[in-house]
């Protein structure tokens, strides 16, 4: 009787990510940074909603669990990088989530497709890669929320603060049948003007259409009931 063959590593999930230590001993550090530096929230908040809402992209079009599961990883990993600068923090953080995942004894190619999402998430010099990648950027651009603001006193919040601190709510909806991913916001126009969202978020939506196309899918806009593109 021939022996069945020895059986490989289980594999890497985001549950094991989430609960590493160093992951979030550099999570908490970076969004200490990032305070220090008047940044909205990048820590453990923003990584678990980009995490799920990348998984629930893919597995929401029908595309493979595991695939999704690796997209849940690049989101929460996907901004670690601001610990070292956040200048060019997507390649900083490629090469952090690679030593992060070399060690805990994934699959190097599945260690490639999630450095490759990281690497490739920001619009300033980003592209959509794969669906992991794809996913990714749809999921951290649609981040937009009060909860992120950090400063307490709001006469000293800038474009980005009062955006994020005027958005009651954001979510992203996905239609498999009509191959369409819809942003939908409810933004306090009180708080801040519906131009200044496209003011600091069009490069965003730029990078988020061209995800969109890359899995087969038309991005829509929709704020507060009208929808924008």
């Amino acid at each position: 009787m021939t022996a069945a063959p020895a059986a490989g590593p289980p594999a890497v999930t985001i549950d094991r990510v989430r609960r590493d230590r160093e992951v979030n001993a550099y999570l908490e550090k970076t969004d200490r940074c990032m305070v220090s530096m008047g940044y909205t929230e990048h820590g453990a908040r923003h990584a678990r909603i980009v995490s799920d809402t990348a998984r629930l992209i893919l597995l929401k079009l029908g595309r493979d669990a595991r695939e999704a599961e690796l997209a849940a990883i690049a989101g929460y990993l996907h901004d670690l990088g601001n610990l070292v600068n956040r200048e060019n923090h997507a390649l900083t953080g490629g090469a952090m989530a690679r030593d992060i995942l070399q060690r805990a004894g994934m699959d190097p190619g599945e260690v490639a497709d999630i450095v490759s999402a990281i690497g490739h998430h920001q619009e300033e010099n980003g592209e959509p890669m794969s669906a992991i990648s794809s996913a990714l950027i749809l999921a951290d651009k649609i981040d937009v929320h009060r909860g992120r603001v950090r400063k307490s006193n709001k006469m000293d919040f800038d474009t980005h603060d009062r955006v994020n601190y005027s958005a009651k709510r954001s979510v992203v909806r996905v239609s498999r049948g009509r191959r369409v991913i819809r942003y939908e916001l409810e933004i306090d126009t009180r708080l801040s003007q519906v131009m200044e969202y496209f003011e600091i978020f069009m490069s965003r939506m730029v990078i988020a259409r061209k995800a969109a196309a890359f899995l087969g899918c038309t991005l829509e806009l929709v704020i507060n009931g009208a929808k924008m593109l």
